[in-house]
């Protein structure tokens, strides 16, 4: 039986041609040594990754430790982002006073945090996840703080009618609605996270896939790099998949698009 235009089989095969031509023109464009010396070759790309993971092996020491750096961070972060945005939303006076500190920081370019932190907190993997957490720190904030904004007063009234205490509404109101937003946020704290432990390593480490390349840009290996840049990126997709599960999970009482039109 034939696969449907718009069918979720039919989708992953165009991304997958994409793929195929991606590469396919790299290979095309570097096989001018000039053009290599720039971009790498795919080829030694691949076979860099493969010897990381399967000849020498010692590439899971430095994911490990980049692993841990990008986990640890988005976990605080969210968290901190959550009960912090929560917080502000729900007190406007607080809020109002120290809105311009918030915008203050947010404004801040986090790189210049990396050597205080690295004062702080030593070259340990602790800098880099205090780096990474001010990046996702105010994604998952500014996100949490709309969504318990944009609640309908419709709602908040009815549930007040019916009897709703504080915690109530914090717990069947303002939470639900700002999940949606959470959620949406997180999708790029991934992202975040891994840029923030990665910078962090590349400014001071010993250990780290962030190290790894910077030990390669020192060499001019730009295969190297290449290579360090797809086992990321890699991985972060990975994390991104595990966010869209949960997303699933939690998310179930949310009508799917369309759905409230057939209603």
């Amino acid at each position: 039986m034939a696969m449907r235009p718009n069918s979720p089989a039919m989708l992953r095969v165009w991304q997958l041609l994409v793929l195929v031509v991606i590469l396919l023109a790299w290979h095309l464009a570097t096989r001018s040594q000039q053009v290599a010396f720039f971009f790498g070759e795919p080829l030694m790309v691949a076979q860099r990754i493969w010897s990381w993971f399967i000849t020498e092996g010692d590439i899971y020491r430095h994911l490990g430790v980049t692993l841990i750096e990008t986990v640890l961070a988005f976990g605080i972060g969210t968290v901190a982002g959550l009960g912090v945005g929560l917080w502000l939303a729900l007190s406007p006076m607080t809020a109002a006073v120290l809105d311009p500190y918030v915008k203050a920081m947010n404004s801040m370019p986090r790189v210049i945090l990396a050597p205080i932190f690295a004062v702080w907190f030593g070259l340990g993997i602790w800098s880099k996840v205090a780096l990474a957490v001010t990046l996702v720190f105010f994604i998952v904030f500014f996100n949490v703080y709309q969504g318990v904004k944009e609640v309908s007063p419709v709602v908040l009234a009815n549930a007040r009618m019916l009897g709703a205490n504080r915690q109530q509404l914090l717990r069947h109101v303002y939470l639900p609605s700002a999940t949606s937003w959470v959620f949406s946020s997180l999708h790029t704290s991934v992202g975040l996270a891994f840029v923030g432990a990665v910078v962090g390593e590349y400014l001071g480490s010993a250990s780290g896939v962030g190290y790894l390349i910077l030990q390669a840009e020192g060499t001019f290996d730009i295969n190297t790099v290449f290579a360090g840049i797809v086992v990321l990126t890699a991985f972060a997709l990975v994390l991104d998949g595990i966010v869209s599960l949960f997303e699933k999970r939690l998310m179930k009482w949310q009508p799917r698009s369309g759905e409230t039109e057939k209603l």
